[in-house]
C-alpha cells in the first residue's frame, strides 16, 4: 500500500492503482466516459484530465498509476478548465438531438455537459454525419453521428463476451465504431453493449421510441432462465413492462445479463397470453369464469381419483416455477394421495434423490478458477454468465476441459477437447480417472485405457489450486447421469476440486427443495409422459417443448381423460381440457434458488393481466375446492416459511446440509442408447420462446436448422 494526497485527503491505496482507482475509493467523482471499471483502460477521451503537482500538464486519472506522496488535485482550475475544453471538442460533432435520443435523462454526456459545456460553441463549421448501420435485431446503431469513440462496446466484445464483433475503422474526424464487412452483433451479452455506451449511439431496438426514462417506474426482480439468478431492473410504464437492465450483484452477476434475460420481456405483451380461464368444449374452446374452470377441474379430479385412485394423477412441473407453485402444487398431489410430480421433463435417467444437486461452490468462484473440466454442456450458449466468470478466469490463467460431442465455441480458448458421442461419454471421464489413478498410484474405480486428451485433462487438473469440475445440461439429462455424477466425485476427490452442475433452470435448485419429484412407487416425468396417468396437471410447461418425449409427449397426454395446464401462454391447447392463465414473475412474488444455493425473492412489478391470477393463489383455492387441508396461506412468505420448515439463521442461502453432489451409485460402461436431450439458447423456456426480437437472432436461426 502506498499514500497519496487527493484534493487535501490522504488515500491508501495497492500500488499499481491508477488515481481514477484512488478516487473511488475516497469518494471523489472524477468525470468520465472512457474509463469502466470492468474494462481495461483505453485513455480514450480524456475527460478525466487532474492536476498532479509537479506534473507540467493535466494527466489523465484513468491511465496515471499513484506514486508514494503523490498530490492530486481535481477541482482545480488546471484540472477543470481541462475538463472543459476536452467537454467542448466532444460537443464539436455531437448531433443536438437530445429531445428524441433514448439515451435521454440517463446519458453521461448529457450529465456531464451541464457541469462541463460551455454556453455556446466557437465552431461554425458542418457536424459530421455517420451512416447508420444494421448489426441485428437487438441493438440500433442507427444514430452513431453521436458516438464519442469511447471504445467501451469494443473492449466489451473482446473481453468480456469474449468476440471482438465491433472495431473502430478510420482515424480522426472519419472514425467510427462498425463490424468487420456489414456482419450482425451476434454475442449473447450484446444488450451490455447498451447500457455501457455512455452517448445514445447504441439503443435498444425493440424499446426504441417507446418511452422517456422518467416516465419509467424501477423494480426489482429476478430472472426466471437460467440458474444464474441473474438480479434485474424491470422498467415499467402503465403496467406495462418496458426495459429490463441490470442490478449490481457482484456475488451473482456483476453488472451483466444475458439478452435472454433483457428482452424476453416482449413476450409478456404479445398475443399468445392467455388472460381468461378456457374450457374445451365438444372440441371448441371457450372462455369461462375463474369459478366455473377450478370447479370443473375438482370435480374431474375427485371423479378421477374415485374411478381409478389418487395414483392415476400426476403433475408435470417447471423449474421455472417459483418455490411457492411448486411446494404448493408437491402438496397439492400428495394431498390428494398421489407421488406422482416432476420437474425432471428433460431427464432421461431418473435416480432416488441423495441431496438437492447444486453448483457445488460459490457464482463468484468461478472467476478465480485455476483449473476448470465442463462435461456435456454448450458453456457458452447454455450459460452466459457462467461462461463471461469462466472467460474472466482464463485470461488469469485457468485452464478450461471440455468433455463433449462436438467442438463448440465458447469464445474460451479451450486446452483439452475429449470428443465422443454423447453415448460414449462415460468411457472417456472413466479414461480421465484412470489417468489420475495412475498418476497418483491408487486403484480407479472403473477399469480403461486413458488416452492422450485424457491424461492432458488428469495432469492439468492434479496442479493448481482453485478447481472446478462442472456437470452441464446434456450431462444432467443424460441416461448415465448417475455415472457422470459418481466419477466426477472420484476425480475431484483425488484432484481437490469441487464438483457441481451448472443446472438448467431458474429454479431447478428450488425444486428439489419443494421436494418436487416423485415419492416411494411414484411415477417419473417419463412415466408420466408416456400415458401413464389419468389426470395430469401442467404448471407453466409445454411438454412438447420441454421434455425429452418432444412431439411423442402430445399422443401420451392425449391418452390422459383430464389434461390442466396452468399457463401464462396459450400453450398445449391440442391435448389440453382446461387452461388456466397464470402470472409470469413480473405478475407474481415469488422465490427461486440459483445453482449456488442462493435464495432471491421478488415481488410482482406489475399488476396480473386479464383474468390472469398468481399460480400460488390459483393452487390454494384449488385445494380449498377439493377440502384437502393445510392450504390457508395468505401470502408467498407464509407460503416459503412452510416450505423451508424452520427457517435458517442466513435465510439467503440455502439449508447446507441439504446441497450435496455426493452419489452413491456405481458406475455403469454400458453405452448410453439416448441422446440428451437440452434446449437451444432462445428455446428455453415459454417466455423466450414468445420473444420476437430473440427469435430473429441468428442463434435462434441456428436452432430451428438443428434437428
Amino acid at each position: 500500500m502506498i499514500e497519496i494526497e487527493l484534493d487535501g485527503k490522504k488515500v491508501d491505496i495497492v500500488e499499481g492503482s491508477m488515481i481514477m482507482h484512488a478516487a473511488e475509493k475516497a469518494g471523489t467523482y472524477i468525470p468520465h466516459f472512457c474509463y469502466h471499471k470492468k474494462l481495461s483502460i483505453a485513455a480514450n477521451c480524456r475527460m478525466c484530465l487532474v492536476d498532479v503537482e509537479k506534473m507540467p500538464k493535466p494527466m489523465p486519472a484513468c491511465a496515471t498509476p499513484v506514486t508514494q506522496g503523490m498530490i492530486v488535485r481535481t477541482k482545480s482550475d488546471k484540472a477543470i478548465k481541462a475538463q472543459q475544453s476536452v467537454m467542448e471538442f466532444l460537443l464539436i460533432n455531437h448531433p443536438l438531438d437530445c429531445p428524441i435520443c433514448d439515451q435521454g435523462g440517463e446519458c453521461q454526456l448529457q450529465d456531464l455537459a451541464v457541469g462541463y459545456g460551455g454556453t455556446s460553441s466557437r465552431y461554425e463549421e458542418e457536424k459530421r454525419v455517420v451512416a447508420p448501420k444494421d448489426v441485428g435485431p437487438l441493438i440500433s446503431m442507427k444514430e452513431m453521428s453521436r458516438c464519442i469513440q469511447c471504445t467501451r462496446c469494443v473492449r466489451f466484445g473482446q473481453e468480456v463476451a469474449g468476440v471482438m464483433e465491433l472495431g473502430m475503422s478510420h482515424r480522426g474526424e472519419h472514425a467510427e465504431i462498425e463490424t468487420f464487412v456489414g456482419q450482425s452483433v451476434d454475442s449473447e451479452l450484446s444488450g451490455n453493449m447498451i447500457d455501457i455506451c455512455p452517448v445514445g449511439a447504441l439503443t435498444s431496438k425493440p424499446f426504441r421510441y417507446s418511452a422517456r426514462t422518467w416516465e419509467l417506474s424501477r423494480r426489482k426482480s429476478v430472472s426466471p432462465h437460467d440458474s444464474t439468478g441473474t438480479n434485474l431492473i424491470v422498467q415499467v410504464k402503465n403496467n406495462r413492462v418496458m426495459r429490463v437492465v441490470p442490478l449490481e450483484n457482484e456475488a451473482v452477476n456483476e453488472c451483466w445479463i444475458a439478452d435472454r434475460d433483457r428482452f424476453s420481456y416482449e413476450a409478456l405483451n404479445s398475443d399468445e397470453r392467455l388472460t381468461s380461464p378456457m374450457l374445451k368444449q365438444g372440441g371448441e374452446w371457450k372462455v369461462v369464469d375463474w369459478q366455473t374452470a377450478l370447479e370443473y377441474v375438482a370435480n374431474g379430479l375427485s371423479q378421477i381419483k374415485a374411478d381409478h385412485g389418487a395414483q392415476s394423477i400426476g403433475a408435470l412441473v417447471s423449474p421455472h416455477s417459483t418455490c411457492e407453485e411448486l411446494f404448493l402444487a408437491n402438496s397439492l398431489v400428495r394431498a390428494l394421495g398421489s407421488q406422482n410430480i416432476d420437474y425432471r421433463l428433460r431427464h432421461a435417467e431418473f435416480p432416488a434423490a441423495e441431496g438437492v444437486r447444486y453448483l457445488g461452490t460459490s457464482v463468484a468462484a468461478l472467476s478465480e478458477l485455476q483449473r476448470v473440466l465442463v462435461i456435456g454442456s454448450n458453456l457458452r450458449k447454455d450459460h452466459p454468465l457462467f461462461a463471461q466468470r469462466i472467460r474472466q478466469a482464463n485470461r488469469k490463467g485457468c485452464a478450461v476441459h471440455a468433455i463433449g460431442s462436438q467442438a463448440q465455441d465458447w469464445a474460451i480458448p479451450v486446452a483439452t477437447r475429449l470428443l465422443r458421442d454423447s453415448s460414449q461419454w462415460v468411457q472417456a471421464l472413466a479414461e480421465v480417472a484412470a489417468a489420475v489413478a495412475q498418476a497418483q498410484d491408487v486403484a480407479a474405480p472403473v477399469q480403461a485405457t486413458p488416452g492422450a486428451e485424457a491424461q492432458a485433462i488428469a495432469k492439468s487438473l492434479l496442479g493448481g489450486e482453485r478447481k472446478a469440475i462442472l456437470l452441464g445440461n446434456a450431462a444432467a439429462h443424460h441416461e448415465r447421469s448417475s455415472s457422470l455424477l459418481a466419477l466426477a466425485n472420484w476425480i475431484g476427490a483425488q484432484t481437490g476440486a469441487t464438483v457441481g452442475y451448472l443446472s438448467e433452470a431458474a429454479n431447478t435448485v428450488g425444486a428439489q427443495l419443494a421436494g418436487a419429484t416423485p415419492g416411494a412407487n411414484g411415477l417419473n416425468a417419463g412415466q408420466m409422459l408416456a400415458g401413464a396417468l389419468k389426470a395430469v396437471i401442467l404448471l407453466n410447461t409445454e411438454p412438447e417443448f420441454d421434455s425429452a418425449a418432444g412431439a411423442q409427449a402430445k399422443a401420451g397426454l392425449t391418452q390422459a381423460q383430464m389434461v390442466v395446464t396452468l399457463s401464462p401462454f396459450k400453450a398445449n391447447m391440442s391435448f389440453s381440457d382446461v387452461l388456466l392463465p397464470i402470472a409470469p414473475f413480473t405478475e407474481t412474488p415469488g422465490t427461486f434458488v440459483n445453482a449456488e444455493g442462493r435464495v432471491q425473492s421478488f415481488h410482482a412489478v406489475v399488476k396480473p393481466l386479464g383474468e390472469t391470477r398468481p399460480a400460488w393463489k390459483v393452487l390454494r383455492v384449488l385445494a380449498n375446492l377439493l377440502n384437502l387441508p393445510g392450504f390457508d396461506f395468505e401470502s408467498t412468505q407464509e407460503v416459503l416459511a412452510q416450505s423451508r420448515g424452520a427457517m435458517p439463521a442466513d435465510a439467503s442461502h440455502a439449508d447446507a446440509h441439504l446441497l450435496s453432489n455426493a452419489s452413491h451409485h456405481s458406475v455403469d460402461l454400458t453405452p448410453a442408447v439416448k441422446q440428451p436431450v437440452t434446449a437451444s439458447i432462445y428455446a428455453l423456456d415459454g417466455m423466450v420462446r414468445r420473444a420476437s426480437s430473440l427469435q430473429l437472432t441468428a442463434d435462434a436461426k441456428v436452432q430451428e436448422a438443428t434437428p
